[in-house]
């Protein structure tokens, strides 16, 4: 406990943005390939996956991405309204936030285990729209934390700044672990996301959720033990 103590806070900040990397990995395996080929984390696929559907005949739907692009708008601003009124950094404004991610894909977990979400339309968008939600929250948290390089939702950023920033294009290579860790536990994640279909939607959920709770938790800690050690610093 002492040595992961010594760790400096950005550093424990960067595993916990890591870890949620895994997690939306996990989330958009189950979306897309149990919930009728939606993204729920990645928008940019959603945009793609309806301007094919709009050009006609692809059969690929269109209702559930549009969902998912308008609930994760919603979860980001709700997160970015109660976030921004907050300090830069973790504080406990974020840990609600995580709380809230967390507390939504274990209910989603275990709505899906109780119910036929596969095999109804309404329940089915009603699950898409939740996680989308979700993720849009966790987006705009990852956002406020301002971990260099992760954004935990989407890496194409990153393989952009992995390929321009490498030595062979002439740069540093900063930042190039990050950045191929979090390329590499996002596909990591979509491995075990479609693995976990092959129980049920609801174990790719509750892997998330596990990966939520434990994030928000580890964050709460270490925000809470700085604060303590700064005001009997201060006192």
């Amino acid at each position: 406990m002492k040595r992961l103590n010594a760790v400096p806070t950005e550093r424990v900040h960067l595993w916990l943005m890591l870890a949620l990397t895994f997690s939306t990995g996990v989330v958009d395996a189950v979306g897309y390939l149990g919930l009728d080929q939606v993204f729920t984390g990645n928008m940019t696929g959603n945009v793609v996956l309806l301007g094919m559907a709009f050009a006609g005949g692809t059969g690929l739907p269109v209702l559930r991405p549009v969902l998912a692009l308008i609930f994760f708008m919603l979860g980001a601003a709700l997160a970015g309204r109660m976030l921004r009124k907050g300090p830069q950094g973790w504080s406990s404004r974020t840990s609600v936030a995580l709380i809230v991610v967390a507390a939504v894909i274990t209910a989603l977990a275990v709505f899906t285990l109780l119910a036929d979400v596969q095999g109804n339309e309404v329940l089915g968008g009603i699950t898409t729209s939740s996680l989308a939600t979700a993720m849009g929250v966790q987006a705009a948290t990852a956002k406020r934390l301002a971990v260099a390089e992760i954004t935990t939702v989407v890496v194409t950023s990153t393989i952009t700044g992995l390929a321009s920033d490498s030595r062979l294009a002439g740069g540093n290579s900063r930042f190039w672990l990050r950045r191929a860790l979090a390329i590499a536990l996002i596909m990591l994640g979509a491995v075990a996301g479609a693995a976990a279909l092959k129980v049920g939607l609801w174990l790719g959920l509750s892997i998330s959720a596990a990966i939520s709770i434990a994030v928000a938790t580890a964050g709460y800690v270490r925000h809470h033990r700085e604060r303590s050690a700064d005001e009997v610093t201060a006192g």
